[in-house]
Parts: C-alpha cells; structure tokens; sequence
C-alpha cells in the first residue's frame, strides 16, 4: 500500500485560553490521527515556552516545538515557538521567519493560515478561544484554498474575539463546541482519506 502523497494538515490557532482548548482537542484525537497537526498560541515572546512539553503530556500524539525544514508526519504535532512565525511551504515542509508581527503577533494566525491556503489541499484550520482578529483573514483564504474551517463555539471560548472575527468574515465552515471539534476532525479526515469509501 503506497502513502498518499500530501499528508493532511491541521493548523490550530488560539490565544487567550488556548493551551485547556488545545489540550481538549489534541487529547482526544487518537494516536494513529492521519493528519500532521500544527498549533499556533499567542505568546510572549522573550520567555522559553512550555507549550509543546505540555501539551505532550496530554496527547497521544508526538509533539515538538517546530524547527525549520521539517518535513510534516502525520500523528504529529508541531508547536510554533516563541517570537516566530510559522509558516507551511508547498513542499510541506515548516517555515520559520523573523518578519514584522501581524495582527500585533509573531506568531501570527493569519500568517500560518495564509500559507496553508497556497499550501495545496487536504488542509483543516481551527480557530480556538483568543482576543483580537487575528486568523480572520487566513481563514478566508483557506476556505477559498478549498480548504475547511472550523470554529469553536461562544459558549466554550474564554475569548471569542478570534473564533467571532473569522465567522464575521465569512472564514467558517462550521461552528463547534469545544468537546465536538475533535471527533469533527476524525470525521473529516476519514472523508479525505476515503473519498468514496
């Protein structure tokens, strides 16, 4: 049985809120989850972050802070580091850049997001509790990229800033509870794999 070419992509985005939001949905996925994951937090940037060795307690999936050139595998997580953006390249490999922050961020959301639009399907972008707009803009463009979209709810959102602003945009295919967003995930990647199955 030969691998399918693309390994599918989710990229998860948060701030405010985002590490219990993260650690819910990557929790619940399971360890053999056919999609590469990237995950993307507002965080200060002069500080060492913990994110990826915290969320590597919490998931059976294979987690790490995101180091340039990387090639995507899929059961694993990819955490965008401090003070940098991350960004996918067409090859599917990882991007990291010192450009100005967007959105008053590095790392940003719609950075990420934008490049997972001209990334080439099979892409999945979720946009979890935060302040602010950023991933907005991203999102729109995934969605036109023929990518999908999903948004956690208000009603599980510490923040619905980020969530709120992509589904105003017209950036949103569906909106979920917290609890509902991962078993989503296995649902869609099961149709991706198996397209006509």
């Amino acid at each position: 049985m030969t691998a399918p070419l693309r390994v599918p992509v989710v990229a998860m985005v948060a701030s405010m809120g985002g590490l219990q939001a993260f650690s819910e949905v990557l929790g619940a996925l399971p360890a053999d989850f056919p999609a590469a994951v990237l995950v993307m937090q507002h965080l200060e940037p002069a500080r060492a972050s913990q994110l990826a060795h915290i969320l590597e307690e919490r998931t059976p999936l294979r987690v790490r802070e995101a180091v340039a050139g990387a090639t995507l595998a899929a059961g694993h997580v990819y955490v965008a580091p401090p003070g940098r953006h991350l960004e996918i390249t067409a090859a599917r490999t990882l991007a990291l850049s010192d450009a100005p922050p967007v959105a008053f961020s590095r790392p940003s959301a719609d950075v990420l997001l934008r490049s997972l639009a001209t990334a080439g399907e099979p892409v999945i972008a979720v946009v979890l509790t935060g302040r602010g707009q950023d991933g907005a803009v991203g999102c729109v463009q995934v969605r036109r990229g023929g990518g999908t979209v999903l948004a956690q709810d208000q009603g599980t959102s510490e923040e619905y800033g980020m969530p709120g602003a992509a589904s105003l945009a017209g950036g949103v295919d569906e909106v979920l509870p917290l609890a509902e967003i991962a078993p989503r995930l296995v649902a869609l990647l099961q149709t991706l794999n198996h397209p006509h199955g």
